[in-house]
């Protein structure tokens, strides 16, 4: 089977119960690039780093906005110092930064906790010893956002059920989902996503 109709049967099967496939592996159609760091679709992944200069940095957003929702998607990150990402959820429109909730993806080590839920602090650490994402392979994130109550899995394993007690108003309403690429300590990292979905809950 070729590439092509590889990905077509996987956009059917996405389309299933009520799930949408935010990347189609082809190109950047339904996203929008804020900041200077690069991001391309390359044979079915969504990939993103700093072209040698580690100055550059930003995110990826989707176009269409959500508030309640079930979220997955594959990722591989560099393992280079406090390198990190993050999934920014119901994040404001054209904002360069974080402005609600965040899913981390980071290594431990540096105390970038993998599924750590964060907003100006950490609400919950997620895989904190590092012991079940896998280095530099693919690794699937779930997360599921309804109100205020947040439920993530990594590789199928559940890592947080936190229910923010006291949730900032302006994190609940609707916003964009967005992927953050991040370089640090003078190190152009890179990061790697694929099978992006969603399915939003009424």
């Amino acid at each position: 089977m070729s590439r092509t109709a590889t990905l077509a049967l996987l956009f059917l099967l996405f389309a299933q119960d009520g799930w949408k496939p935010l990347f189609n592996g082809k190109d950047l159609e339904g996203w929008t690039v804020i900041g200077s760091a690069s991001w391309r679709a390359e044979d079915g992944v969504l990939v993103t780093g700093q072209d040698g200069d580690p100055k550059k940095s930003g995110l990826i957003t989707t176009k269409g906005e959500f508030a309640d929702f079930e979220l997955e998607l594959d990722f591989m990150i560099d393992e280079h110092g406090k390198y990190n990402s993050g999934v920014y959820l119901r994040n404001a429109p054209g904002r360069a930064g974080r402005s609600g909730y965040q899913v981390n993806i980071g290594r431990a080590a540096a105390q970038e906790y993998t599924g750590g839920l964060y907003t100006n602090r950490w609400l919950a650490k997620g895989d904190e010893k590092d012991e079940i994402r896998k280095k530099l392979d693919w690794n699937t994130l779930r997360i599921v956002a309804k109100g205020s109550h947040f439920v993530i899995d990594l590789n199928g394993k559940n890592v947080v059920d936190f229910t923010d007690p006291a949730p900032d108003p302006k994190f609940l309403p609707k916003g964009v989902i967005a992927l953050q690429t991040y370089g640090a300590e003078g190190h152009a990292g890179w990061l790697k996503f694929r099978n992006i979905r969603i399915r939003e809950i009424k």
